[in-house]
């Protein structure tokens, strides 16, 4: 098992090293430069511009840009964030935490939520409630992320104001509030970034849940249990529910992933201040080193996502674990 491990972490570097590569090169070949926001002007000179570009050395060959970048990262330092005026290293650690949390709360409701629609529309396949939840969920699964949070914040901060629109805490507020209340004032801000990528995750996963679980219903190990007389609901729960979660382990690791690259337009809309604000600026900016450094994180939670996937099938497969 934990040779097993090494070789996909070996794999996870190359996959990582490959996508750093490619983002390093393209955001180089990309129209404008990190000084285009501040420099763009008729009272800058270009002397001014090529000494802003020779300290950053950006004025060197691309492969030489590489290289340097190449070793900085393996001694820890992602380089420094032209747009945020810091290293890069500082502005991650301030950003990932934010995500961390939206994508833990969203990732927890949304398989929750899925998974118990899937079993709810499978055990009562073809009446009117799994039709009914059938089409809400082919809405829900079909919606553009940014189109959600945006009629999120639409319904449920501007026509019904039970929520607060932008932001993670209350800007004036929060540092005068005790411990209960500025944490009550989080989750306030939570709710309308978590629940539009709940909605949007558990629409998909509640459809491979109601597929899996009706290919194995009517597998013999079921009509056995029904056959012995076990209740539908223990027959549901310890033999069909068991075998139909392994193809949505598969979801959880790309899920995993996949939500910081929802989070991007969700958390800029929200102006919730995680990785997905933070890169979408990032590419804005044309901050070379802080949009590679996202991507470095989102390579490693692809990695991350894909060994969780394998140690819960191995969980949920008692055969997976034999030698």
């Amino acid at each position: 098992m934990w040779a097993y491990i090494a070789r996909r972490l070996v794999q996870g570097l190359a996959v990582i090293a490959l996508v750093v590569t490619a983002t390093f090169v393209l955001i180089r070949l990309a129209p404008g430069d990190p000084f285009a926001a501040t420099l763009d002007s008729p009272t800058v000179s270009a002397e001014t511009r090529a000494r802003w570009s020779a300290h950053y050395g950006f004025d060197r060959p691309v492969p030489v840009q590489f290289a340097r970048y190449f070793a900085t990262i393996v001694q820890g330092d992602f380089g420094y964030s032209t747009s945020q005026r810091r290293p890069v290293g500082d502005v991650l650690a301030d950003a990932l935490p934010n995500t961390l949390l939206l994508m833990f709360v969203a990732l927890v409701l949304s398989f929750a939520l899925g998974i118990a629609l899937g079993v709810f529309q499978a055990v009562r396949r073809g009446t009117a409630p799994d039709r009914l939840l059938g089409s809400v969920t082919l809405f829900f699964y079909s919606m553009p992320d940014f189109w959600l949070a945006l009629m999120m914040m639409l319904t449920f901060a501007y026509w019904i104001p039970l929520f607060p629109v932008t932001g993670m805490v209350d800007a004036v507020m929060y540092p005068y509030w005790p411990f209960w209340r500025q944490m009550l004032d989080r989750l306030h801000h939570l709710v309308l970034p978590a629940l539009t990528l709940t909605l949007l995750t558990a629409a998909v996963i509640a459809r491979y849940q109601r597929a899996a679980m009706l290919d194995v219903v009517h597998d013999e190990y079921v009509r056995t249990a029904r056959a012995k007389g076990l209740a539908e609901r223990a027959i549901v729960r310890r033999h069909a529910l068991r075998n139909a979660l392994l193809p949505v382990i598969t979801l959880f690791g790309l899920a995993f992933p996949a939500l910081l690259g929802g989070a991007v337009f969700v958390e800029r809309i929200f102006s919730w201040p995680g990785m997905g604000f933070l890169t979408f600026n990032a590419i804005m900016t044309r901050d070379y080193h802080l949009v590679t450094g996202s991507v470095i994180v989102g390579g490693v939670m692809v990695v991350v996502g894909s060994l969780l996937a394998d140690v819960l099938y191995a969980a949920a497969d008692p055969r997976l674990r034999r030698p």
